[in-house]
């Protein structure tokens, strides 16, 4: 008998159709993957067997866990089972936990809670499962806080929580999307030594086929509520019979076409630019140790030129980042764009105007209550001199035309839009006041495999078409080789490695970059690849 038996399960919520028949099996010990776009009912799949389908839903089927039809389960008996036989990694650890409360408290409430042991049994109990999670208490003591940890730490901390009563079902809700590639590789890692220790079955939802190649026993393939493939991993990468999954498979590995460009002049010098942030104080009396997040770093980026900028969190891409858009000033060094310097004693709002940026969550960077037309035009309080009126319009429609939107749709608000709408108007905002440089701050990382080659495509085609110089900064290596001209490699506030982006992925020179290329998931290569070579054989 399966662990988990999902029979022709259909849901609705207020009577629109979301997930229709949906059948699947884990079994003890194995990791069977859930890959689709958003929207497909991945999560929805995975929130219904917990319990937790939203308000509204009307189900239909089975859900047998352990032979106990879930379904079926009053409400209590199912917040028995949550924490204790089924825990939930979720995608955002910083959204899962508690700001105010400590970490040996958040793990130990999932203990407390069930009643599974005494306090001092389960702080015991907390340092254990802490410390097998890569988390020991002599460096990090429960008493620490969420926002004292990185990203891949916090997600460390929801693991343990999610496997703090050793449950016999872990589900991984995109454990690994917003994490470099060094942070995901431990943490994939992680989850599949607790499966193979325990022998608990891990459900695994994610769009990233690379993670599900190197990962699961099984795939799911799901659309639009449906499982169109299921079977083993390798035969449903090799076979690839439903043509959905051939979509999502080129989608993966799809490379734009940058085509060949002129570059120019500098356009952007970093000169030997270092900035450093006052460190937790050593005591009392004591001051405050400087930390030095950017150290010494100097590029150029030249007009035209579409430059990738990777490295691990923490290593100082945010602060550098901040630094070039003129955000804050820098204590030793010199940044200029055009000749002129960013930042004297205050920032250069002449030059803060000619670039602009473009953030990893779209949604978050708008105002929810405001028009797409107000909000892609908000880059003109910079100018001078805004266009009014009639000339705004055509501004705005000119704008949202330009990146495959239509001028109409200023008038509907953003709520409206899917992700890689949303993404397009921001880059719509972005180019509406024709800046010589634009950031992309991880503009692709949060999008599912075929809108994110769309959002590619189109980066490559503003480029060619409008001549766009750009900073490209993301963990997805894959993605960096596919849109930029040339990469530099951060590293503890240096750059340790700066070349072009073939050179750089076909032979890595620095240690770390190598390093870097070694952790990231790698696709098989397509069928029509495998075959040709087995017949030259």
């Amino acid at each position: 008998m399966s662990l988990l038996d999902i029979d022709t399960l259909s849901l609705a919520i207020f009577g629109k159709p979301i997930l229709k028949r949906l059948s699947l099996t884990v079994e003890e010990g194995e990791i069977a993957a859930l890959t689709g776009e958003s929207g497909s009912g991945k999560s929805l799949t995975a929130f219904a067997t917990m319990g937790l389908a939203p308000t509204g839903s009307r189900m239909q089927g089975r859900i047998a866990f352990g032979g106990t039809d879930l379904l079926r389960l009053p409400e209590r008996a199912m917040c028995d089972l949550r924490g204790r036989q089924i825990g939930m990694v979720f995608q955002e650890p910083m959204t899962a936990l508690n700001p105010v409360q400590t970490i040996g408290a958040q793990v130990m409430e999932t203990i407390l809670v069930h009643k599974a042991m005494p306090r001092e049994a389960a702080k015991a109990r907390a340092r254990e499962v802490l410390a097998r999670v890569g988390l020991p208490p002599a460096r990090f003591p429960l008493s620490r806080y969420p926002h004292q940890l990185s990203g891949g730490q916090r997600q460390r901390v929801v693991i343990a929580m999610a496997i703090a009563l050793r449950p016999r079902l872990l589900i991984a809700d995109e454990p690994t999307t917003a994490l470099d590639v060094t942070t995901q590789a431990q943490i994939l890692d992680l989850l599949k030594t607790l499966v193979r220790e325990d022998g608990m079955a891990l459900m695994m939802i994610t769009h990233d086929l690379a993670v599900v190649s190197d990962m699961a026993d099984t795939l799911h393939v799901m659309r639009h509520g449906e499982i169109v493939e299921a079977g083993r991993t390798a035969e449903v990468l090799r076979d690839m019979r439903h043509p959905y999954t051939r979509q999502l498979f080129d989608a993966s590995r799809h490379r734009a076409d940058l085509g060949a460009k002129d570059i120019g002049a500098p356009l952007l010098s970093v000169r030997n630019v270092s900035r450093d942030y006052p460190a937790a104080r050593k005591s009392l009396f004591g001051k405050p140790e400087p930390f030095r997040a950017v150290d010494t770093v100097s590029f150029d980026i030249r007009h035209g030129e579409r430059v990738g900028l990777v490295g691990e969190s923490g290593c100082g891409k945010s602060t550098l980042t901040r630094a070039i858009l003129g955000l804050e000033p820098v204590q030793e060094g010199q940044i200029t764009l055009g000749g002129e310097p960013v930042w004297t004693d205050r920032a250069n709002l002449a030059i803060r105007r000619r670039m602009q940026v473009v953030f990893q969550d779209p949604y978050g960077s708008f105002n929810p209550r405001h028009k797409v037309g107000r909000l892609i035009a908000e880059p003109f309080h910079l100018l001078p001199d805004p266009p009014r009126g009639g000339a705004r319009e055509r501004a705005i429609g000119a704008a949202l035309a330009s990146v495959g939107l239509a001028p109409k749709d200023a008038d509907r608000y953003i709520h409206a839009f899917s992700g890689g709408q949303r993404q397009r108007i921001a880059i719509a905002r972005a180019l509406i006041i024709k800046p010589d440089l634009i950031v992309f701050d991880e503009a692709v990382s949060a999008l599912d495999v075929r809108v994110r080659a769309q959002i590619l495509d189109l980066m490559a085609d503003l480029s060619r078409d409008h001549g766009l110089t750009y900073l490209f900064i993301s963990h997805d290596l894959g993605v960096v080789r596919s849109i930029t001209d040339r990469v530099l490699v951060m590293k503890a506030g240096r750059i340790v490695e700066d070349r072009p982006t073939k050179a750089l992925f076909d032979a890595p020179k620095h240690p770390y970059t190598r390093s870097l290329l070694a952790a990231a998931p790698t696709l098989p290569p397509p069928p029509e690849t495998r075959d040709a070579a087995q017949a030259s054989l």
